[in-house]
């Protein structure tokens, strides 16, 4: 198997940063990355939000950790484990140097009559959002910098985009967590690569 290229294998998922603020251009060099990836019919059906303020973290920390709360209950979570998880959660966002939000729009999505072949070109949408949160993670490790890839986003879009007082037709996806990585931090080693279990030929 041919060997798989260093950058690919020295991206790691840390949420463990130094307190140093991220340079604004470093920022938007890193949403440029994002912006380079696949989409269809050309188009860039994602937007991005750069959070960088101690407000600004907090307000989408707040809408989103809100909703979590609610869900939880729902599932049975016991109220002092609700608190105990939204706090940690919270306290994760806030701590972050920055936060980058990938939301999708239909911006330059085909429109179709029925319902079956609207959703596959939203599942496309959805797929090339996933190609720049690669992109823009793995410019993040060439330029020395750690991420995470947060899920939240998408079990509350509405939440997360009120707390920001987004464009409704912004609906938040995907949230990486940017910073210089704390030196202490080590991540965990990843389990082997059983291709054979992975994949098939035909």
């Amino acid at each position: 198997m041919a060997a798989v290229p260093g950058l690919l294998a020295d991206r790691r998922s840390i949420r463990a940063f130094r307190s140093d603020p991220v340079p604004p251009d470093a920022l938007d060099d890193l949403v440029a990355a994002a912006c380079l990836a696949p989409a269809p019919h050309h188009s860039r059906p994602w937007r991005w939000v750069v959070l960088h303020t101690p407000e600004a973290k907090a307000a989408l920390a707040a809408g989103m950790g809100a909703r979590w709360g609610v869900d939880l209950r729902g599932d049975g979570v016991s109220p002092a484990r609700v608190d105990e998880l939204v706090a940690a959660s919270r306290r994760r966002l806030e701590a972050a140097p920055a936060l980058l939000l990938g939301c999708l729009t239909d911006d330059g999505l085909d429109r179709y009559p029925d319902e079956g072949r609207q959703r596959a070109e939203w599942g496309m949408a959805l797929l090339a959002l996933g190609a720049a949160v690669e992109n823009l993670m793995l410019a993040a490790t060439a330029g020395g910098l750690a991420s995470c890839w947060v899920a939240a986003p998408i079990f509350c879009p509405e939440e997360a985009g009120a707390a920001l007082d987004l464009d409704p037709s912004w609906l938040p996806h995907a949230l990486v967590l940017v910073g210089y990585p704390e030196p202490s931090y080590e991540p965990r080693l990843r389990p082997p690569l059983d291709l054979d279990r992975l994949r098939v030929r035909r």
